[in-house]
């Protein structure tokens, strides 16, 4: 396939806290010469739009809106009916959803020239990718960013009518080998994503702890499954060994601040870690590079991680990182060489890698410049549009 109009590129509730990768994979195609239309499915929540680019992608994104009665009835030819004779849990919902948008999606690339949509989910914009091209509306490819359990029913549907896929870790091409099998589309490739490591660098050498508060950061979105409560656990447990540690978490919940926030505020009082923890919320890539630069380890005690771009961010900006290794994490960070892997839900175990880093300068050292050379060898921002270009056999268009 390659595509002569325009590229429809399809992110879930853009533009959000952690959609920081998409837009810069949007800017690599556009600078390839591919032009490119943001679709969505709705926009976010007010509290997680907080990158200084959030308004200029906003704008530019068509959203395919709220089911609507009419709409759905006419796009019932395309339904799978095939699927429904056992249907499985909640694809009947996901059906009702995504049918009125499918049909809407189909009359988007009709009247402006969309050959092919990519779809950064395997969720409902995958199923209203997959029911659009039913109706004769445009071909579709999917990224895969985690385990298949977390994207919903449907999955033999979403993919079997992929023209493409790209699976973020090896990992993940083995799930989907093992539990599609036939209906995986005919070009599958993994491809890693990756981080702008000219916007996260430092420019002068990491400087590991002499005095005062040993600064550690974390990065990512605030829910039970990052285990920011772990964390704040492994800086009790360095405080009570005589670590001056204190601890600064980037990130907001799902709801915008109105979720598991009180539940992680609730565990930093309750540890008496008030003074010595900061929830900073959802803030923009900027303020997210500050912090990694005045931080003297980072650390993400996820309980499951697919793959990791704030781990990556950090390792960029040469911060001695800290990891789980769990889920695709492995794939990323190779023990002692470019950061530090402990078990998840393991609060002892991180206390203790953190330690290491906060009194073995010599081992701080190497761990900022071999996490930084691992970013920039395998994990650049480029190397994503560059893949989906010769996957998709994009061209570029003059002007």
């Amino acid at each position: 396939m390659a595509a002569q109009g325009r590229l429809g590129y399809m992110v879930p509730q853009f533009p959000g806290q952690t959609h920081a990768f998409f837009w810069r994979e949007v800017k690599e195609l556009e600078a390839r010469g591919v032009p490119v239309r943001l679709l969505s499915t709705r926009p976010p929540p007010p509290g997680l739009v907080a990158h200084a680019w959030s308004e200029e992608a906003a704008a530019r994104t068509l959203y395919l809106g709220r089911p609507a009665v009419a709409d759905a009835l006419l796009a019932l030819p395309a339904l799978p009916w095939g699927e429904l004779r056992a249907p499985e849990k909640g694809f009947l919902r996901d059906l009702a959803i995504a049918l009125p948008a499918a049909r809407r999606l189909g009359a988007v690339a009709r009247a402006e020239g969309l050959d092919h949509v990519h779809v950064h989910s395997c969720g409902r914009s995958a199923l209203i990718a997959a029911l659009s091209r039913r109706m004769g509306g445009p071909s579709y490819s999917l990224t895969l960013h985690g385990p298949l359990s977390d994207y919903g029913p449907g999955q033999n549907l979403k993919w079997r009518g992929a023209e493409a896929a790209t699976v973020i870790t090896e990992r993940l091409l083995a799930e989907v080998r093992t539990v599609l099998r036939d209906d995986l589309p005919p070009r599958l490739v993994v491809q890693p994503m990756g981080v702008d490591t000219g916007r996260f660098r430092r420019d002068g050498p990491y400087l590991p702890r002499a005095t005062g508060p040993f600064r550690v950061v974390s990065c990512g979105r605030l829910n039970v499954v990052k285990g920011h409560q772990d964390l704040l656990l492994a800086v009790r447990l360095l405080r009570e060994g005589g670590l001056d540690a204190s601890l600064t978490i980037i990130g907001e919940d799902d709801a915008g601040g109105t979720g598991f926030r009180a539940t992680l505020e609730a565990k930093v009082a309750e540890l008496g870690l008030n003074a010595h923890a900061t929830l900073l919320g959802a803030v923009d890539e900027g303020r997210v590079r500050e912090e990694l630069l005045k931080a003297h380890a980072f650390a993400l005690a996820s309980w499951s991680e697919p793959l990791g771009v704030a781990l990556m961010e950090a390792m960029a900006c040469g911060v001695p990182t800290v990891g789980t290794a769990a889920g695709g994490v492995r794939e990323l960070i190779r023990d002692g060489a470019d950061g530090l892997l402990v078990p998840p839900r393991d609060p002892a175990r991180l206390a203790a890698a953190l330690r290491r880093i906060a009194e073995d300068a010599g081992l701080a050292r190497a761990l900022s410049a071999g996490g930084r050379a691992r970013v920039e060898t395998a994990f650049h921002a480029g190397r994503g549009a560059e893949a989906l270009v010769a996957l998709l056999g994009l061209r570029a268009h003059p002007g």
